[in-house]
């Protein structure tokens, strides 16, 4: 089979500085962003939960935090700069030999607590489908739901026969976390194609709709 032009690894060599620069922060911010997207979700899940039990405590508690730091104030912008920082950093420790050891020890010990391990694994199962456009979904359609008449993004898991009928189980996610959704069962002909590849389709629903091809 002959080789084609996007078959070859890119050509650096002729590169300018400011493009290598570029071509470094972007693969390096990647790398940052599937190290951080699961566990960004796990914390979200985990500080919700947290905030729905003891939600009694939590003005206290941010009392408490602002009388010791004396720093009650907030500048605008620094979350979202000091998170840029932060993915860089987790891409920066990523490509090396003792942050991929470090990443795998924390895989392991995340994997083995109860409720952590559920929403971890299920998020950074989701973000193979960016990183390597894999999934268990074998394709992304449109199915009649919650009512007739409106169509929701769902995902095909399996095929199966119940009492000599085919049905097709299809995944329908919540948004923005497709991490939590509804597993229902729909005929053949109640399946309709969306023309959207999973990967398109897991940003649709990620980005609440906003992304959409």
């Amino acid at each position: 089979m002959p080789f084609l032009d996007h078959d070859l690894p890119p050509r650096t060599e002729n590169l300018t500085t400011s493009e290598k620069i570029i071509r470094h922060l972007r693969n390096t911010f990647t790398k940052g962003l599937f190290v951080v997207i699961p566990l960004g979700i796990t914390i979200f899940i985990l500080k919700f939960l947290f905030n729905f039990v003891d939600g009694i405590l939590g003005p206290e508690l941010a009392d408490i935090y602002s009388t010791i730091t004396h720093h009650p104030g907030y500048i605008p912008g620094i979350g979202m700069l000091t998170g840029v920082v932060v993915i860089y950093l987790a891409g920066l420790a990523a490509g090396n030999i003792l942050g991929k050891f470090f990443f795998h020890w924390a895989d392991t010990v995340l994997a083995r607590i109860p409720v952590v391990k559920s929403v971890y694994s299920s998020s950074k199962q989701l973000t193979q489908v960016f990183k390597e456009g894999r999934s268990a979904y074998s394709r992304a359609v449109f199915v009649e739901w919650p009512r007739h008449g409106v169509r929701a993004i769902g995902f095909v898991t399996a095929e199966v026969i119940l009492e000599g009928e085919l049905f097709i189980v299809v995944y329908v996610p919540t948004m923005p976390n497709p991490t939590s959704g509804f597993a229902l069962y729909f005929k053949p002909e109640e399946v309709y194609d969306c023309g959207m590849t999973v990967e398109d389709a897991v940003k649709f629903v990620v980005s609440g709709g906003v992304m959409v091809r």
